[in-house]
């Protein structure tokens, strides 16, 4: 019972397409992806030279120089919320690149971080719209993963030509104290570095951190020296109020002064190495982390662009699993879905994808039907997978390319409501780490039942391929327009006026649909959390699940000897 039959799956690739398409369909993703790279240089630069200059005549570093030199040497790091805002103008044609602030899991010192650094080239840290929501994402994703949590405050408070939209409601910028309280009070260690500014909102940030330090260039107050000056007619210096001289050795708020970023950083990775080490290589056991046996960036060229085209689902697996093993359970129910087990960086991760092109249709011998959707043996077979892998402590990576749920007479009288329903509340209860890709399609019903967004995945991934909505822009123009259009969805009108009314009504309706599902529009405003590039999901996904498994004893996590798994498989397709 203790083996986990993993087996091979999945063909080089060229038994898994022909150069010319495998090209082609590599030069199409590649342009989008080009595109992704560029776009992310533009947030990384902040608000330009201009700015970084300034930081650096002050002596100190940006936010992306000191997340550098935070991480350990020859590591990346893992951003999430990059396009925050992005496109958005806000008062005087000003732009808030990534909100202004930095959110990324980081390797320091062995250990996976949470680190959230105020951007200080963007009007000096400040607070947008949305950055406090994204602070409190990246707060929520460390408390469910309890990974150590960084701050690296150099903020000047709430943008106040737009506190309006980020100063109330249950999460604007107040919430973010309240999960400093739930990380303290969940046992997460959270270490806070204040670099210059640290004003109103922006100084309670780090004072429920365990550690707190300052540099001599740092200060921290409930309200700067201009408005005292205004209030009070004192002549004062921000530094005078709240410096380190204050909160060091008077009020205790801060643990110890530095004389300047580049010896604070060094300070906050030696009370990281303070910290318990990593459970993963515990849970690896004997097993390493070995490369697929396919590469990973093949998958470039095996996904087709156009969402409508398929693909094979095995091979997009056997170029994330280590070695390209997998172990599927109940392959002969629910042909729309594939879900199993396999080995991401040398740790056991269930896996759950949508299966393309068509499959057969058990209530009709012989008949086939079109895969990327619900049907109800597929619902009922990953509602079992996944409680299992909740009982099993195994984390869950949801590969979504899924139009919706089967819909019509007969889908009704299988009552899919009540199994998608109960799909629903699996995942609603679940309290494995669950990690969502949206690889193409992510449509309807089907994207919530698929731990969309809304059912609280860790963090939620996007491809530049990715389509998030309702459903597709033509489908909805004619949902709109259905009542001037006959069964087979042609224009009823006789009047020309009118027929080119309606025919323009619907090409806006479709543009603007298609133009929402744009993944950088989700991206913008918060309804995933990263866009990465395909080639880029096995890396992303071996540092999730180890995050994952680095805190042994906040949730169950069983041997392999006494998985639920094993009794699926015997239930469902051994001798029984």
């Amino acid at each position: 019972m203790a083996h986990v039959p993993l087996v091979p799956i999945g063909t080089s690739r060229e038994q898994a397409a022909d150069s010319r398409t495998f090209d082609e369909q590599r030069q199409a993703l590649g342009n989008l992806e080009a595109a992704l790279a560029s776009r992310r240089a533009a947030v990384h630069a902040g608000w330009g030279d201009t700015y970084v200059a300034r930081v650096h005549a002050k002596g100190k570093l940006t936010a992306r120089e000191r997340v550098a030199r935070l991480i350990d040497p020859g590591t990346r790091t893992f951003e999430v919320g990059t396009f925050v805002n992005d496109g958005l103008v806000f008062g005087d044609k000003l732009t808030s690149p990534a909100a202004g602030v930095v959110t990324a899991f980081c390797r320091v010192e062995g250990r996976w971080c949470m680190v959230i650094a105020n951007d200080n080239t963007v009007a000096s840290g400040s607070w947008w719209p949305l950055t406090p929501e994204k602070i409190e994402r990246a707060q929520t994703m460390a408390l469910r993963l309890r990974l150590p949590t960084i701050y690296l405050v150099d903020c000047s408070g709430l943008f106040l030509p737009e506190q309006s939209k980020s100063f109330p409601g249950a999460t604007g910028a107040g919430h973010i104290f309240k999960m400093n309280s739930l990380l303290s009070a969940n046992g997460v260690p959270q270490l806070a570095g204040v670099f210059g500014d640290c004003i109103a909102g922006g100084g309670y940030m780090p004072i429920i951190s365990d550690r707190v330090y300052m540099t001599e260039q740092a200060y921290m107050v409930i309200a700067g020296a201009a408005l005292i000056k205004g209030a009070k007619s004192q002549k004062l210096t921000s530094l005078d109020i709240g410096g380190p001289e204050v909160h060091v050795h008077l009020s205790g708020c801060a643990d110890r002064r530095v004389p300047n970023d580049e010896v604070l950083i060094d300070c906050l990775r030696r009370e990281v190495r303070k910290l318990p080490s990593s459970g993963a290589d515990f849970y690896r056991g004997d097993a390493g982390a070995i490369d697929p046996l396919f590469p990973a960036h093949e998958l470039c060229g095996l996904m087709p662009v156009d969402h409508r085209e398929g693909y094979d689902a095995y091979q997009v697996l056997a170029r994330l699993c280590d070695q390209s093993l997998f172990w599927e359970l109940m392959p002969d129910a629910g042909e729309e879905m594939i879900c199993g087990v396999g080995r991401i960086g040398g740790l056991y991760a269930g896996f759950i994808i949508n299966r393309q092109g068509l499959v057969g249709d058990p209530e009709h011998p012989g008949a086939r039907r079109p895969g990327g959707t619900l049907y109800r043996a597929g619902i009922a077979k990953i509602s079992a997978f996944s409680r299992a892998c909740d009982s099993d402590g195994l984390p869950i990576i949801w590969l979504q390319d899924i139009s919706g749920f089967d819909i019509g007479v007969e889908a009704e009288r299988q009552g899919l409501l009540a199994y998608g329903s109960n799909l629903i509340y699996t995942n609603s209860t679940n309290t494995t780490p669950m990690f969502t890709v949206l690889l193409r399609k992510a449509s309807g019903a089907g994207y919530y039942a698929m731990a969309g967004l809304p059912y609280d995945p860790v963090v939620q991934l996007s491809t530049c391929l990715t389509r998030l909505s309702v459903m597709e822009g033509r489908t909805l123009a004619i949902a709109t327009y259905n009542t001037k259009l006959d069964d087979d969805f042609e224009i009823l009108a006789k009047d020309p006026d009118e027929r080119r009314a309606i025919e323009s009504g619907m090409r806006s309706v479709e543009q603007r649909i298609e133009a929402d599902m744009d993944p950088y529009v989700a991206a913008r405003q918060m309804d995933t959390d990263e866009i990465v590039g395909v080639s880029e999901l096995r890396s992303y996904l071996c540092a999730l699940v180890e995050m994952s498994y680095q805190y042994p004893g906040y949730r169950r996590v069983k041997n392999p000897r006494i998985w639920t798994m094993h009794d699926l498989a015997v239930l469902t397709g051994g001798i029984r």
